[in-house]
């Protein structure tokens, strides 16, 4: 054994790596049939793979220009982490963006902006900036709830999302007095760190599941009396990463936790249905959000991708006729989504955000619905310019997701769906948690969320309006070609805002149905 042992010990380092690049050659060549490439060019196609696999990494850092790539350019992703971290996210020497492309947007300022006192509520906290609207609070729910932010966490599960990201984000949106959408997943103790909740469920039912796996609602009313700080809750019909498909969580990521949160097996791949067991069609979904008001005392609302209109405006129809109905909508846009998705439907399946959200707004509009619905809207839409397009169409409130996770430290590394997240926030790996700082990260989700509520109401102020709910559709113009040919954003959806109720942020402070750290709660 020692002689063997010398042997091998004697063998030169160099040699020992031509040993086992010949052992890998005589298996690609002889035993491995299941790759071509390697087949045919033993260990040279291993080289092949390694740069295939790292591609998106280089061409993130190395090859794609600053505004070149998606879903997130570098860009986009650099003024979330100057925010988050407070550091200058200005630019300097002009703009680099082709503001004579398509699509471009222009914010039309007006020649005096509006100017705030010295006891205006912006000038004691540059950040307060809540919702215009009170959820419930022309259905006469019995806990109306008005968001003290116009930015928020949007759905986001704990089991997509892990236990250390879940905690940072609700005790950031605690300090920025924002809400935390739960997601599908369920409630978890990870929510419960004094953030406003908004208790959101889908088909799965996960949190408020019976044994046959439909909806429980005596499970709901008791997951509402036990958490007070459920603000709303909010039925799922699909989402943009993949509306009319259920939601799929790989078994790798259930671990024990989850799988007692959400009511299913540890270790087997979660395939939520398509379809709700709880209602079958539009009256029976009106007839089952108005159960779930009555029986909670909470807003309720609706969040859908955009496609065929036909439903809803059957929706409408019922609103209309019965006065009854969801409390808010939340938009979102076939562009959005942080779980896993077939790529034929994140690329093809719902309408773009602006497309999918004018539709919706001018068929309830039509109906006037308008003023007592909150409109929320989620699609890429956590930029302060973007915000203000949106105010401008008829969005009461923003959700954002990937863009909350990148303020606590998410680098797109767009491998969410493998467990493999190198930042420890979208897998259930305890060592790639590990690197998560949950205080530090809470702030700098929160530092984002108010560095982006001073800047909207700093473009609002620009525009020569107190609150963003203000903008109207001739605020913002789209470029369709050059400039004789951009047309106003009531030109381009074909409708009219109609205008918000605003009293002036005072009359918001002093709501009582404000949400968030506010004294008056």
């Amino acid at each position: 054994m020692n002689a063997a042992l010398e042997y091998l010990g004697a063998i030169p380092w160099w040699l020992w790596i031509v040993i086992i690049l010949a052992i890998v050659a005589i298996r690609d060549v002889f035993f491995q049939r299941k790759h071509t490439v390697s087949h045919n060019f033993p260990i040279i196609g291993h080289l092949r793979y390694l740069l295939e696999s790292i591609g998106p990494e280089m061409r993130q850092y190395f090859v794609a220009n600053n505004r070149e790539e998606l879903p997130f350019n570098r860009i986009e992703r650099s003024w979330i982490y100057a925010s988050a971290k407070k550091e200058n996210n200005y630019e300097g020497f002009g703009t680099d963006r082709d503001i004579y492309a398509h699509q471009h947007i222009f914010i039309n300022n007006a020649m005096m902006p509006y100017q705030i006192d010295k006891d205006h509520p912006n000038a004691i906290d540059k950040t307060f900036v809540p919702c215009a609207k009170v959820m419930g609070i022309y259905n006469k729910r019995r806990k109306p709830y008005r968001p003290a932010s116009i930015i928020n966490v949007s759905a986001m599960s704990f089991g997509s999302l892990s236990a250390k990201a879940v905690e940072s984000l609700n005790k950031g949106v605690k300090i920025a007095n924002a809400y935390h959408n739960t997601g599908e997943g369920g409630l978890s103790p990870y929510h419960s760190n004094g953030g406003d909740v908004i208790f959101h469920f889908g088909t799965g039912y996960f949190g408020v599941r019976s044994d046959d796996g439909g909806f429980a609602m005596e499970k709901l009313i008791k997951l509402v009396e036990d958490n007070p700080f459920i603000r709303a809750i909010e039925v799922k019909l699909s989402q943009g990463a993949k509306p009319g498909k259920g939601g799929v969580l790989p078994g790798k990521k259930i671990s024990k936790e989850i799988a007692k949160i959400r009511g299913v097996e540890v270790g087997k791949d979660v395939l939520s249905p398509p379809n709700h067991k709880a209602f079958s069609n539009v009256p029976e979904l009106v007839d089952f959000v108005e159960a779930i008001a009555e029986a909670t005392g909470l807003p309720v609302g609706i969040k859908a991708a955009i496609g065929k209109l036909e439903q809803w405006e059957e929706l409408a129809q019922i609103m209309k006729t019965k006065n009854q109905g969801p409390d808010f909508i939340t938009v979102d846009g076939g562009e959005g989504g942080t779980g896993a998705a077939p790529p034929s439907f994140a690329d093809h399946v719902s309408l773009p955000w602006v497309y999918g959200f004018s539709d919706i707004y001018k068929l309830f509009q039509n109906y006037g619905l308008t003023e007592r619905i909150v409109f929320i809207g989620s699609g890429k839409l956590g930029f302060p310019a973007k915000a203000a397009m949106a105010f401008a169409m008829g969005v009461d409130c923003i959700n954002v997701a990937r863009e909350a996770m990148m303020s606590i430290g998410c680098i797109q590394a767009q491998i969410c769906h493998t467990n493999r997240c190198p930042t420890g926030i979208a897998t259930q790996n305890k060592w790639l948690q590990n690197g998560i700082n949950v205080p530090l990260k809470s702030e700098r989700l929160a530092q984002y969320f108010n560095t982006f509520k001073k800047e909207v109401i700093e473009i609002s102020h620009a525009s020569g309006y107190e609150h963003p709910c203000q903008f109207d559709m001739d605020d913002i113009e789209m470029n369709v070609d050059d400039h004789h040919l951009s047309k106003e954003f009531d030109q381009t959806f074909k409708y009219e805002k109609t205008p918000v109720e605003f009293n002036g942020m005072k009359s918001l402070k002093e709501c009582q149905y404000l949400g968030g750290n506010y004294s008056n709660n």
